[in-house]
């Protein structure tokens, strides 16, 4: 197949090239030309900003794409650019969401009211009901470096590309991603402290119990590569993640398996100790996805077991940790205070 690719040069976005060309698909990448990645030779560049694709459409369709996946359509905005690119050109569009469309993602950030959802979250869960959820009530400055982030809205994403039947779309929801080339360096502040000798690591008891969908970066790719390539996924939603979400506690335990750590985690009252985990908000709202789905239709298993996915971040993480972090988060006397306590 010939698939365009919108994107592909950040974190996700190589690993979903490299495993589309190992399956034989041609592979041209529409990109601003901003940011280096090591993409395989073969791989075609087209360069220029997504909202010109309406104005390319003849270059476009020059490339006889079969497909499409959208990496990086974060607003309305960028979807309907997509879109009218696309349309009557593309066979398919496969776009990227995430679990923060649904409602318990709104209540964990403090959004939106609610009980917690019961169960994990499946595709057919309801979705928040607040529009733009990191729009503050004072729009950011135009020359904001976050400025997007006030007209950011998957949900609004996703009602694009799923409304036009000339361009029949895929949606995937896709979890906490980790893996080498993690800009947010998610296991960063738990494997820190294991490497700095720490022989506790103390959360909260609500922290501990949290449960949050996590995914692979290579895995969650080839789970992109396959929904884009496979039509049976037109007109789908997907969650994408691995099949057991962990509690907060059971997955600092996976990380100090993969890391040759031989500590342990104690969890004390949530009054003695506050930001060690590293999920912000109230975590009596699980964001643990039901992924049956995406198995049973496409017969997604991930290619990389999860305790070699940890060994290859952690060393990753270990060769590259983060330029600068707040020291405050690594308050190990309060840790120790905290655990004395209890």
């Amino acid at each position: 197949m010939r698939i365009l690719v919108i994107g592909g040069t950040r974190f996700i976005g190589p690993y979903v090239v490299r495993h589309l060309v190992e399956n034989g698909h041609e592979v041209t990448v529409y990109h601003r030309g901003q940011t280096q990645a090591q993409l395989p030779p073969q791989v075609q560049h087209l360069y220029g900003d997504r909202y010109d694709l309406p104005a390319r459409r003849d270059e476009i369709a020059r490339l006889a794409p079969d497909a499409a996946i959208d990496m990086f359509a974060f607003t309305e905005a960028d979807a309907r650019a997509t879109v009218a690119g696309l349309t009557g050109i593309a066979g398919r569009l496969t776009v990227i969401s995430s679990a923060d469309v649904y409602a318990a993602f709104g209540r964990l950030i403090g959004i939106e009211s609610g009980p917690p959802e019961p169960g994990l979250l499946t595709e057919e869960s309801p979705l928040r009901q607040r529009i733009y959820p990191y729009r503050g009530d004072t729009p950011r400055a135009p020359d904001d470096p976050h400025r997007w982030r006030d007209d950011y809205d998957k949900i609004l994403v996703e009602r694009v590309v799923m409304s036009d039947p000339a361009l029949p779309g895929t949606v995937l929801r896709l979890p906490i991603v980790y893996g080498p080339g993690d800009t947010q360096h998610r296991l960063f502040p738990y494997l820190k402290r294991m490497d700095d000798g720490r022989r506790v690591i103390v959360l909260d008891e609500i922290a501990a119990r949290w449960r949050g969908a996590r995914g692979y970066v290579e895995n969650v790719a080839a789970a992109i590569a396959l929904a884009a390539t496979d039509p049976r996924a037109a007109g789908r939603v997907y969650n994408v993640a691995e099949p057991e979400p962990l509690s907060e506690a059971d997955w600092v335990r996976a990380i100090g398996r993969a890391a040759g750590w031989d500590g342990e985690v104690v969890t004390v009252p949530p009054e003695r100790l506050r930001g060690v985990s590293t999920i912000p908000g109230d975590l009596t709202h699980d964001l643990a996805m039901d992924t049956t789905r995406i198995r049973q239709e496409l017969g997604y298993v991930e290619p990389i077991p999860q305790e070699e996915a940890l060994r290859r971040t952690i060393a990753w993480e270990r060769a590259n940790p983060p330029a600068e972090y707040d020291p405050a988060r690594f308050d190990y006397d309060a840790e120790d205070a905290a655990l004395a306590a209890s």
